[in-house]
């Protein structure tokens, strides 16, 4: 019998994504918040015992971390144990003399869980809350020209936004969609035009022209079903997209 050792909890969401059962949900986990190279740190040495300081270990991860930054840009895959990682080209190439085209080709980045972390999964007790509160969320988003899912963004090409009572309506000034500066929490509004597909449980955008850095996702609206709501709410993706 597995030893529980942790506990996640979750809601569920009416599954958009599907479309021959009407009546099925999908979970989505409450995220506690997201924590850095500094705090997981912090907590090996407070609450795993750690024999050797936070600082140390932090100054050591960034060092690792980058090394493997460095041998992934030339080509090689990485295997921790806890997790893989790789690089992909994405995109068409329609000859065999066809050469790498940033315009047309794109590099991501992969990762996948490893052994050893999957390993941690029996350990683990899930708590389901019931059904969330009937509110807009974005359950998913995949950026079009790097195919990446809840990750990348390349401004000036099409983001698909999935999710629940998403739809932009409403006349509050408010309402639209926006992509939020992590570090100047800035935030960039998309143009109305730019908004290809309006529907309640997919929005497609062309991203605007973000620098480079880290944005959340939000959607602003007033849609409630059948009529508009009085107040706009908000539904925010909880995963952060960068631009490279």
């Amino acid at each position: 019998m597995a030893n529980i050792l942790h506990r996640i909890k979750a809601y569920l969401y009416d599954n958009t994504l599907t479309k021959d059962n009407p009546n099925d949900f999908t979970a989505r986990t409450v995220s506690e918040r997201s924590l850095n190279v500094q705090q997981i740190c912090q907590a090996a040495v407070s609450r795993g015992g750690a024999d050797i300081s936070a600082s140390s270990m932090e100054h050591a991860t960034e060092l690792f971390l980058k090394e493997m930054a460095y041998q992934l840009c030339d080509g090689f895959s990485v295997n921790t144990g806890y997790f893989t990682a790789s690089t992909t080209i994405r995109g068409v190439f329609d000859s065999p003399s066809e050469t790498f085209n940033k315009d047309k080709h794109s590099i991501i980045f992969q990762f996948n869980q490893g052994e050893k972390l999957r390993a941690e999964i029996p350990n683990i007790e899930v708590n389901i809350l019931g059904v969330a509160e009937s509110s807009a969320v974005i359950l998913q988003v995949s950026d079009v020209k790097s195919g990446s899912l809840n990750d990348l963004l390349t401004p000036g090409r099409n983001l698909k936004i999935v999710g629940s009572k998403i739809k932009v309506a409403g006349e509050d000034t408010s309402v639209g969609v926006y992509f939020v500066d992590i570090t100047t929490q800035a935030r960039t509004k998309v143009d109305s035009s730019d908004i290809v597909t309006n529907n309640p449980s997919e929005i497609i955008v062309v991203i605007p022209e973000l620098a480079a850095g880290t944005y959340n996702l939000e959607v602003v609206t007033q849609y409630g079903g059948g009529t508009l709501l009085k107040d706009a709410r908000t539904a925010t993706l909880d995963k952060i997209l960068t631009v490279v």
